[in-house]
Parts: C-alpha cells; structure tokens; sequence
C-alpha cells in the first residue's frame, strides 16, 4: 500500500487488534499479568501495555527503551505477516513514550541554548530514531535546524544555528531523519515512510500533534 492510500479506520483498528493478540501471546508465554490498550492516534494504530507488577514494566521497558524498540519491530512484523502490509504501529509500555519524550525535550533544550550562546554546532549523543525525531521536532520549533550522521546504533543529531547551516549548505531534507528500525541496515528497507519527518518512528500515542 502506497503513502497515497491512506489506510481507513477500520484498517488501523484490525492492526491494533492483531497487534494486542501478539502481545498477549508474548506476554502468556513470558508469565506476565498485563492489560492491553488499543486506540488510533494520528493515524496510526497505538497499543500500550500496562502490566501490574513494577519488576514486569522494568523487564518491557528495557534500557533506555531497547525492549519497546525490539517489541515494536516484532508486532509491526507480525501485523505485516497478517495483512500483507506494512504498519506504522505504535507500542508503548506503562507511558514510557511520553517520559523519554519530556526528558530528551529538556536535554535538547540545554543544547539548543549552549548553541544559541556559542554560535557552534553541538553533538548529541547517538540516539533511536524516535529519540531523533523528538529532538528533529524541537530543534524546528525553536527556529534552529537539525541534521542527523552516522549508521545505527551510533546515529546522532547535530544542531546547528540556522546561519551555520546555511554556510554548510544544508537544506531541509537534511534535518529529515529516517523511519529505520534498530539494527536493519537501510538497504534491506523500502519504505514509504521514509524522509518524511512526521512519519518517523514513535509520536507519542497519548498526544495528539
């Protein structure tokens, strides 16, 4: 299915339901007690798991969200292997999203000001591609512009004074960054949602842009 076919809600809430039957299935065999929310957001399909013990969310969540990113790639795969499409699903785990969200906001905004001072480019550290897009968000609104370098899992942001930017001829498709999946090469990817910047990876399923 094309961008240009936009999936109907019907088709977004099938996702969702083949997604929760996964994840119920995963969570069965892992022994963890759980509910399972399911919605659209944006357009796209959104499940959340919220289990009930403290030490079940630790063990979802991963560090610095690497089990969500490994639990979303599967789902979306074994939506993809159900309807024979791709899915821009979107999983989180216990709100985690929307905390690595305002977090990676306040560590991007020290940023931004350190640049605005010193009139020089700054480096984050290597960061997901939802983390990515976040700070690509944030960089805009505040009037600066982004870019990201490097290969996975070492891919990171530059920021950049929007003159700077203008001397290192960067246009706008370089502040883009790209919906790839942790460590699949690009190559191995043909994706609609690629360098479209709205597209990219997790938009936080309990706000609406």
């Amino acid at each position: 299915m094309s961008r240009d076919e936009e999936k109907t809600v019907e088709q977004l809430n099938d996702e969702a339901d083949i997604a929760a039957d996964y994840l119920e299935g995963l969570l069965d065999i892992a022994d963890y007690e759980g509910d399972i929310e399911m919605g659209v957001r944006n357009g796209r399909p959104t499940v959340q798991i919220v289990a009930d013990d403290d030490e079940d969310i630790k063990n979802l969540i991963g560090h610095k969200g690497e089990v969500v990113d490994a639990l979303q790639l599967l789902t979306r795969l074994a939506v993809q292997q159900k309807t024979g499409d791709r899915s821009r699903l979107i999983l989180d785990v216990d709100g985690y999203l929307k905390k690595r969200r305002q977090h990676l906001r306040d560590l991007a905004l020290d940023v931004i000001d350190e640049v605005r001072e010193t009139g020089e480019p700054a480096n984050l550290d290597p960061m997901n591609s939802f983390e990515r897009k976040v700070v690509h968000d944030l960089v805009r609104e505040e009037g600066l512009k982004s870019r990201s370098h490097g290969e996975e899992p070492h891919r990171y942001v530059t920021i950049y004074l929007k003159a700077r930017a203008a001397e290192d001829d960067l246009d706008d498709d370089d502040d883009l960054d790209e919906d790839v999946p942790e460590n699949v090469s690009r190559e191995t990817i043909v994706d609609d949602d690629v360098r479209d910047s709205d597209d990219i990876n997790e938009a936080d399923p309990d706000e609406e842009r």
